[in-house]
């Protein structure tokens, strides 16, 4: 995890702008924080003084994925402090992600976190994807290394995007994501798509917030990846088994693929897809709008349930003696 593979010390750009982000524990960053009317200000905090936005149990999410190293990579730290440090990261994410997922609600937004090697077409996905909902509200963030040559892609196509760009770092986590929610002033009842940093590891292990994780492998990659990288394949609702116009041109076995991810995920779903051909973008569509009439009920439940609750308060001081 990143505690080993030392890309908590990339520098985190939002748009090409500095964001001072740590993951590691105790440790203080600072960024600019941006209001609806676009002023912004800028405060530094540390994780340690609190700052995490505490939340109940049954709002947190949690996830099943533990990790015990052997053995550390990391000089001067032991097995049992690498273990502690990837819980405290972990917990801190979660606390921001819950963050995230209860704005996300409030506001009938269906958020989805796509995840995948790198090369596997996710962007192409995407631009097609964003040309096809055809005016419907929809907004992306991008999760890359460096450049902003994704973002650019999608704005093409003509959908809202920001770039966050990890540096040194091998995926997005909840605080980015969080501060690319407000830059973008998203429109309520509305798609969010996270094109996360390519990588089948740490991605697997980080919740934004997203309603559910979209793995994506195309037929270019060997079909036994579900099983190589199971932790990202059990954590993922849905694999889009991509660019399969390509079936007669690669040694491919797409049985085999769907029967590996389904032995570490029984639930997976799986959708065959093509942005060329447009084999399997029907029922793509058909899922975004699902889940986002899902979003759209919730948040109706959400405020109904908020104005019986002010109701029944009313009625109970009307009904006290002055």
């Amino acid at each position: 995890m990143c505690t080993t593979c030392g890309c908590a010390s990339g520098e985190v750009k939002i748009d090409g702008a500095d964001v001072h982000h740590e993951t590691a524990a105790g440790h203080r960053h600072e960024h600019d924080h941006v209001h609806a009317d676009g002023t912004s200000h800028r405060h530094d905090h540390s994780h340690d003084e609190g700052h995490a936005h505490q939340h109940s149990q049954e709002r947190t999410h949690e996830h099943s994925h533990r990790y015990t190293p052997v053995h550390s990579h990391a000089p001067g730290l032991d097995a049992r402090r690498m273990v502690q440090i990837e819980q405290d990261i972990l917990a801190k994410n979660n606390a921001y992600a819950a963050q995230n997922r209860e704005r996300l609600l409030e506001r009938g937004i269906f958020a989805l976190n796509l995840v995948s090697s790198p090369g596997s077409g996710k962007t192409t996905l995407l631009c097609k994807t964003i040309a096809l909902l055809d005016g419907e509200p929809v907004a992306v963030i991008e999760g890359d290394q460096q450049t902003s040559r994704d973002a650019e892609r999608i704005r093409a196509s003509g959908a809202p995007a920001i770039q966050i760009n990890t540096g040194k770092g091998c995926h997005l986590d909840a605080h980015m994501v969080g501060h690319a929610i407000e830059k973008l002033g998203l429109a309520e009842d509305s798609l969010l798509l996270i094109e996360n940093v390519g990588n089948l590891v740490c991605p697997a292990a980080f919740d934004l917030g997203e309603a559910h994780k979209v793995a994506i492998l195309s037929v270019t990659e060997g079909e036994d990846k579900p099983i190589k990288y199971p932790d990202m394949f059990r954590a993922a609702s849905l694999m889009l088994l991509n660019k399969i116009d390509l079936l007669p041109y690669v040694d491919f076995d797409v049985d085999a693929a769907i029967a590996y991810a389904r032995r570490v995920n029984p639930a997976i779903r799986v959708i065959r897809v093509s942005a060329t051909s447009g084999e399997g973008l029907g029922e793509w569509l058909a899922f975004l709008r699902d889940g986002l009439s899902s979003a759209i009920a919730a948040k109706r439940q959400t405020v109904d349930s908020l104005k019986r609750q002010i109701a029944a308060l009313e009625a109970k001081l009307q009904g006290s003696p002055t």
